[in-house]
């Protein structure tokens, strides 16, 4: 029979209810003001563990860079420090099954089989019984990744080499996500704390691998993951940095919190990109137009879950416009799918014929994942709008419309722009929007010369 690891903190650290669990991942990540499209996700994180009402503001700014990666990554291998239970090198669990309020995931016995036999790797339910430097991630890696199994260490004492060679066994490739633990320095005053933990970021994204433990709770496994970091030539951005002191907690003794990610190829350049995005529509369409082949590379980003808009002009005029403005599927066969639709089910146009292509030229857009707008009245949301670069989607009574920023072009006013917004929804003149739900997104947008 299965063994399952219940959740421990659940309640405590995070909400135990699933519903009240997803809303407050969903918000905090909402909060995220990351409005550039993305190509490309990190191969590694270092993100904290602390109360999601302490830390999680700055684990969602981790967490919101895997939305391309969901449907990539199929593994996460995970390494916090140890709380509770002393370990002499990395335990992993007993159980079969981890759980949270949103649901089971599997240990992955074929993975962990890779580093069972290093002598610095034991069992221990204990060791993770009651770890929350563990649990507080896996809410989080639901909600961005959706299914995926799990390779879990609870770190004790281990030397930096000794994490390493672990992480060289299951280091895989894009198919494999690792997440280091760890929080920054413990119960000093907000300004030492601001101090010592600047010392600590700077270290850390210089790929430092000699961190102590007053530095960061977690150094054993984040050294260990630095070092390879720094052997295999990834490259670091800092997230987001903050203390208790900053979000829940009073100044006098301060826990410091960081979240970082760790990339192992460089993003493929915009303008190669764009090429390559664009060549993907024209040759979906022109399969349709005159029944040939075409085919698209096989490129890693072009897996990545992707949402698109693709649109056609023709002698200097709209000739169709289709999109998604959910990243579901990966962004290639998103393309390609919304090239299709733009020639041929755009229910403005009648489907567009071989003897119109000519004339046409094709703008594809690649969106960011789209972030409501917090406002308290109409006045509100109207100074938050940033007229020419927010694209917008407004939400009421089961309705739905979006503008792309080009939209702006047109309607450069803020009131006019979402009065038609609200009109492309179906909504009756004068909805009040202080009843609708607003996002906005951005877009990189390339066009064929």
């Amino acid at each position: 029979m299965a063994s399952v690891r219940p959740p421990a903190v659940a309640g405590l650290f995070y909400p135990g209810d699933s519903r009240a669990l997803a809303t407050e991942i969903d918000d905090l990540i909402g909060d995220v003001e990351s409005f550039a499209p993305r190509l490309g996700f990190p191969k590694a994180l270092i993100a904290p563990h602390a109360g999601y009402i302490y830390s999680g503001t700055v684990a969602a700014h981790a967490y919101d860079g895997l939305a391309p990666a969901r449907g990539i990554i199929k593994r996460v291998v995970l390494l916090g420090p140890v709380h509770h239970v002393p370990v002499r090198g990395l335990a992993l669990p007993t159980a079969d099954f981890f759980e949270t309020p949103l649901g089971r995931m599997p240990v992955d016995k074929e993975l962990l089989e890779k580093a069972e036999d290093l002598p610095q790797v034991v069992r221990s339910g204990p060791a993770h019984a009651m770890e929350h430097s563990l649990e507080v991630h896996l809410p989080f890696l639901q909600k961005a990744l959706g299914g995926f199994s799990l390779v879990p260490f609870a770190v004790g004492s281990a030397t930096t080499e000794e994490v390493a060679e672990v992480l060289r066994r299951l280091w895989g490739g894009p198919e494999t996500l690792v997440v280091v633990s760890t929080d920054l320095s413990h119960y000093h005053e907000y300004g030492e704390a601001k101090a010592i933990d600047a010392n600590t970021i700077g270290r850390i994204t210089a790929l430092a691998s000699d961190l102590d433990h007053e530095e960061a709770c977690g150094a054993t496994p984040l050294n260990g993951l630095l070092k390879v970091s720094q052997d295999k030539g990834l490259r670091i951005s800092l997230l987001a940095a903050c203390n208790s002191g900053d979000t829940a907690g009073g100044k006098d003794r301060v826990v410091g919190y960081s979240s970082f990610g760790l990339y192992e190829n460089m993003p493929v350049s915009l303008e190669e990109a764009g090429k390559t995005l664009l060549a993907i529509a024209r040759g979906a369409i022109e399969k349709n137009l005159f029944r040939g082949a075409s085919s698209s590379p096989d490129f890693t980003w072009l897996r990545q879950a992707g949402a698109s808009f693709v649109t056609l002009m023709r002698d200097g005029r709209l000739r169709g416009c289709i999109g998604s403005l959910e990243a579901v599927r990966p962004l290639g066969s998103d393309v390609a799918e919304n090239a299709l639709a733009a020639a041929t089910r755009d229910p403005r146009f009648p489907g567009l014929t071989a003897a119109e292509w000519a004339d046409c030229k094709v703008e594809v857009s690649l969106l960011s994942a789209p972030k409501p707008i917090r406002f308290a009245d109409e006045a509100d949301l109207l100074s938050q709008v940033k007229a020419g670069d927010d694209g917008l989607v407004l939400e009421c009574d089961g309705r739905r419309a979006t503008f792309l920023p080009q939209v702006w072009e047109a309607i450069p006013d803020k009131e006019a722009f979402l009065a038609e917004l609200a009109r492309k929804a179906g909504l009756p003149d004068g909805t009040r929007l202080g009843r609708c739900k607003v996002s906005r997104y951005r877009v990189k947008k390339w066009v064929e010369q």
